[in-house]
């Protein structure tokens, strides 16, 4: 989108609703001399936030996933968003082929010392029915890490940002002291949040109902929805409070603040097995500060794991 575009949007959301003093508008950016030539503009249009997916900091690394941009577009592009707003994340993924444990300290203590006030980090999972997935059943990925591995890198990428102070307050998001991503923090706390545009979902809450909405994906579909209902949004789902209740718990622990338990009870949930409960705590994986369930440190890699045996019913 252009700088302009990008204006009348912020223009028209500022006459439709009431805003913070304060507000986040976080633009999300390619790693690209065309894109970072905008930046500029992209700040006078109102935007205050920008996050790149910048995903690794070398070119072989990058070609193996599917980058477009070089290690050295990434770099001037962080730096021109750096001269251009105070706030700025990107993206790296790690647990990459052929990624060493001193590959990913050298590259993750790079990625600190270029970072402002806020990283996300997330671990390479392979699913299936997306192209790495395809590619790994056909033996195309080699080189990925053992499991210990990946948890010794996850375990260097908490010790690293702690200590740079990055803390994580969330699995794979870690961010300085007040610089959490606001809608970030929205949807692991299931608030209500507008989708709009092609291929958006929201969740909205009208006179105690909540509703799950989605539009039209493609771009023609979504305008010509547009042009005839005045928005591009398809039919409305009712959630059940039994769907909000697991929505929340398997959002919220994924934060550090954790699970309100009282939340989680008045959505008349039903309620975690207190055997169930006792054991993961037992365990060490998770613990109970007055109202508030929390993974800790050693729950949280495992957190999938968690969450299948607390949803279990």
């Amino acid at each position: 989108m252009s700088p302009d575009l990008v204006a009348a949007i912020i223009e028209k959301m500022r006459e439709t609703w009431p805003v913070a003093n304060d507000l986040e508008i976080t633009l999300e950016a390619n790693p690209t001399s065309v894109e970072a030539g905008r930046f500029d503009g992209f700040r006078d249009a109102g935007v205050t936030r920008i996050s790149m997916g910048i995903q690794a900091l070398n070119d072989p690394d990058l070609k193996a996933l599917g980058r477009l941009h070089s290690a050295k577009d990434a770099l001037e592009a962080l730096d021109i968003a750096r001269s251009a707003f105070e706030r700025v994340s990107f993206d790296l993924i790690y647990a990459r082929q052929h990624q060493s444990l001193d590959n990913w300290r050298k590259e993750l203590k790079q990625a600190l010392s270029l970072a402002i006030d806020h990283l996300s980090l997330y671990q390479l999972t392979i699913e299936d029915g997306t192209a790495f997935g395809d590619r790994h059943r056909i033996g195309r990925l080699p080189g990925l890490p053992t499991d210990d591995l990946g948890a010794d890198m996850y375990d260097l990428t908490q010790e690293l940002c702690d200590k740079a102070g990055f803390p994580a307050y969330e699995v794979s998001n870690h961010a300085a002291d007040l610089a959490q991503s606001r809608h970030n923090l929205i949807y692991w706390r299931c608030g209500d949040y507008l989708g709009i545009g092609p291929g958006a979902h929201g969740r909205l809450t009208f006179d105690g109902h909540r509703f799950a909405t989605e539009t039209a994906r493609h771009p023609t579909a979504w305008l010509d929805r547009v042009a005839q209902n005045q928005n591009g949004e398809l039919d409305r789902v009712e959630i059940t409070a039994e769907d909000q209740a697991q929505e929340y718990l398997m959002m919220s622990l994924r934060l550090t603040e954790g699970t309100d338990l009282e939340r989680f009870a008045r959505l008349n949930a039903s309620p975690i097995d207190p055997e169930t409960l006792n054991r993961l705590c037992d365990d060490g994986f998770l613990e109970v500060s007055g109202h508030q369930l929390k993974t800790t440190s050693k729950g949280r890699p495992v957190l999938n794991a968690i969450l299948r045996e607390l949803l279990i019913t």
